[in-house]
């Protein structure tokens, strides 16, 4: 017996899943498999609309030019050696793409060229001018000036302007398209060029604006130099200080006295100040490069090297052997080693620095002593010369900043007519021989991959979303019931005469194509009847649909059919007593049927009609008006009295019953009825609507046999099932 694939335990409500799909890789192949044709719609339809754009849109021309920035060339009239001063700060290149892209230098071109009468730039905003032109004449705004026109230009040419680094080097590709080729390369050619003037020019009005500054203060370190000198000259007249050629022996130790002290307190300071640094790097890793150009120690410098081919040796041995091995590990011990000698030498020169601090000092100390000694035997006039030193000091001072700002003033002057520039063209831009957009072969692959992409998204959508069963596997995922085969959708042989006609034919199809895949789903049906036999009595099976217009009944004609010719005695019953659709189809010339059956049971056999093909036994039904207790008629104790009696004479006795959803016949005659095959129509019967009915049907859950999957399209499932191979049809011999 067929029993529903769940695992239901006596006494727990009867309950199904209702759309718990997950997207598998399995699931998308099939959903990939069926909706083909949709993917390929879409995909036709995209590269449609991009041959479409390649053919209307206006081509495009793209000229490049390179500029190679480099501040290096500026340095020539410096005097500056610093090694650190030929780099190129990252973040001035990347300034330098502003300025190529800047508004200024734009403008600058668009009127060096006259391109604000270029219909490119001027006719491309046409919506523009036509909303002008309107509310103009409209009178609720003023004509565009000049200016806007020149904006609105800019902004055209920036569209088309791309500037951008190469890599991380120093050179800067400017590209600009345009409808014409030599429009853009004379473009491109313009735009570097109008850079490269506006950097001189840059650099020219900076170097001038720092020559008036320079000027300015010279002026006035030159007044102060001479009044330093002044003064100095005054307080030698005031205190009668007269020159010699040796001076005064007094004057003379104190002048060698006060120099040497001077000297020695810069000794002291440059060594205090070297101490200070060796204590500060003490504690970094004293194999760094800066440490060791702080330190400028040949001996530091050598072992850091040979630290540095040991750390790459041991990263190297590492990344092969491991660190623990053994030849790692003696790596790192030498590395050690030298780090530690490192660390020693550091030490060394740090007590050499700390006994040149301690001499200074003390040298300092002993000078100080001997400047406050003379001081003290001088006097007034020894304090009249250190007043006088003094004075002669800040005029000292003021005249050497005078002649630094003095030779500074002349540098600047001649860098304002020195014409170096930061940056030069490497490349001048040619006039392009091909179209840059629209790019043919790119459209082409972006057309195929975003239909691609749209139509496989639209395809799994669609599946996803719909509320509607195509496969066992989505069925069985749903109710989990069995699913007993799916019936391809079937249509009469060349009638065209009334709808009765035609439904005579369907419901004998599988009489007429016993070998088709239609006649031999129904025998699997059959075959599954056939196994619930074997574990309990099982000779009425009712036919249900949830819906009306689903096929239960062609199905239920055709699966009495099929258990006939078998030889088997069967009975087909026309349960729908509002439709009576069935008694149209095989019998509409029937005068009596089940009503009058139910009044005599034990002699139904009166109302039966034999087919004289299969030796079908049908029960019609013939009612004139639409009867209100249906559903009462057929859970009578008349009607069990009948099947009763029909038990005994056949061995199949096949019921159409009303649907599920409209009616409650099904449900009131479930108690009567021993097996359920219910059909679902192929793609239209909702999934709520099947999830509503089998909950209806709840307390005869252990009588679904399983569900039948009907009117199936037979393109869309071969597709579907062209996972079995091109021969799983050949034993089916289908309607031509």
């Amino acid at each position: 017996m067929y029993q529903p694939r769940s695992n239901f335990e006596p006494g727990q409500p009867l309950t199904f899943p209702f759309n718990t799909a997950v997207l598998t890789f399995e699931r998308a192949v099939d959903i990939v498999r069926r909706q083909w044709p949709l993917i390929a719609t879409v995909v036709g339809c995209c590269l449609a609309l991009v041959v479409a754009y390649s053919l209307t849109a206006t081509p495009y021309y793209t000229a490049s030019t390179s500029i190679l920035v480099d501040t290096r060339q500026a340095q020539l009239l410096s005097k500056s050696t610093d090694a650190n001063s030929t780099l190129i700060d990252p973040g001035f290149v990347e300034s330098q793409v502003e300025i190529l892209s800047s508004d200024d230098l734009v403008r600058s071109v668009a009127d060096s060229m006259k391109l604000t009468s270029d219909p490119e730039y001027v006719e491309g905003n046409l919506l523009s001018h036509i909303i002008g032109a309107v509310v103009g004449a409209l009178g609720l705004a003023e004509p565009e000036s000049k200016d806007f026109v020149k904006r609105m230009v800019v902004a055209a040419m920036k569209k088309n302007l791309k500037v951008e680094r190469v890599g991380v080097t120093y050179v800067l590709t400017l590209s600009f398209k345009s409808t014409d080729p030599d429009k853009a390369a004379r473009i491109a050619n313009a735009l570097a060029d109008q850079y490269m003037v506006g950097v001189l020019e840059a650099k020219y009005q900076s170097t001038k604006r720092a020559s008036e500054w320079l000027q300015r203060r010279s002026a006035e370190l030159q007044q102060q130099a001479m009044d330093a000198d002044r003064a100095v000259q005054t307080f030698k007249a005031q205190n009668n200080i007269v020159g010699t050629s040796k001076g005064l022996m007094s004057e003379q130790q104190l002048s060698d006295v006060n120099t040497q002290l001077i000297q020695a307190r810069a000794a002291t300071a440059e060594a205090k100040a070297r101490l200070d640094r060796i204590n500060a790097i003490t504690d970094q890793d004293l194999a760094q490069p800066t440490v060791t150009d702080a330190l400028n120690n040949t001996v530091i410098t050598r072992l850091r090297a040979q630290y540095l081919d040991l750390a790459a040796q041991y990263a190297d041995w590492s990344s092969k052997y491991g660190k623990d091995h053994q030849a790692s590990v003696n790596l790192a011990s030498r590395m050690q080693e030298l780090k530690r000698a490192i660390k020693d030498e550091v030490k060394r020169i740090a007590d050499a620095y700390k006994s040149d601090y301690e001499i200074a000092r003390s040298r300092e100390s002993s000078l100080d002593g001997d400047l406050n000694k003379l001081v003290s035997e001088s006097s007034s006039a020894s304090q009249a010369q250190v007043k006088l030193r003094n004075l002669e000091s800040a005029a000292d001072t003021y005249r050497t900043l005078y002649n630094n700002f003095l030779q500074q003033l002349q540098e600047a002057t001649q860098n304002q007519s020195f014409p170096i520039s930061e940056a030069r063209i490497i490349s001048t831009a040619q006039k392009p021989d091909k179209k840059s957009w629209p790019r043919i072969g790119l459209l082409l692959l972006g057309g195929l991959v975003g239909g691609l992409c749209f139509g496989v998204g639209g395809a799994v959508a669609k599946e996803l979303l719909t509320e509607v069963l195509r496969t066992p596997l989505e069925v069985e995922g749903e109710t989990a019931l069995q699913c007993l085969g799916t019936l391809p959708e079937i249509h009469s042989d060349g009638l065209d005469g009334s709808s009765d006609a035609g439904g005579a034919a369907l419901v004998r199809y599988a009489l007429e194509h016993p070998f088709s895949r239609y006649a031999e789903t129904l025998r699997n049906v059959k075959t599954a009847v056939d196994l619930a036999r074997l574990s309990r009595e099982t000779n009425v099976i009712a036919i249900v649909s949830s819906l009306p217009k689903e096929g239960k009944t062609t199905v239920a004609a055709n699966l009495a059919h099929l258990a006939s010719l078998t030889g088997h005695r069967t009975l087909l019953i026309d349960g729908d007593l509002h439709t009576q659709a069935l008694t149209r189809k095989l019998a509409p010339a029937a005068k009596t049927g089940l009503v009058e059956a139910l009044s005599e049971p034990n002699q139904f056999e009166r109302h039966v009609q034999v087919d004289r093909h299969s030796k079908l036994n049908f029960l019609p039904s013939v009612v004139q008006t639409r009867l209100v207790n249906s559903a009462d008629l057929l859970a009578s104790p008349a009607m069990a009295d009948f099947l009763r009696s029909a038990r005994k004479q056949y061995d199949y006795i096949f019921m159409d019953l009303a649907p599920v959803l409209p009616v409650t016949d099904a449900k009131a005659a479930g108690h009567l009825i021993d097996a359920i095959v219910y059909v679902v129509e192929w793609g239209k019967t909702r999934r709520a609507a099947v999830h509503e009915s089998l909950t209806d049907l709840e307390v005869f859950k252990s009588k679904i046999v399983g569900i039948v999957l009907n009117r199936a399209n037979p393109k869309t499932l071969k597709r579907i099932e062209s996972y079995k191979g091109r021969h799983y049809s050949d034993y089916y011999i289908e309607q031509s």
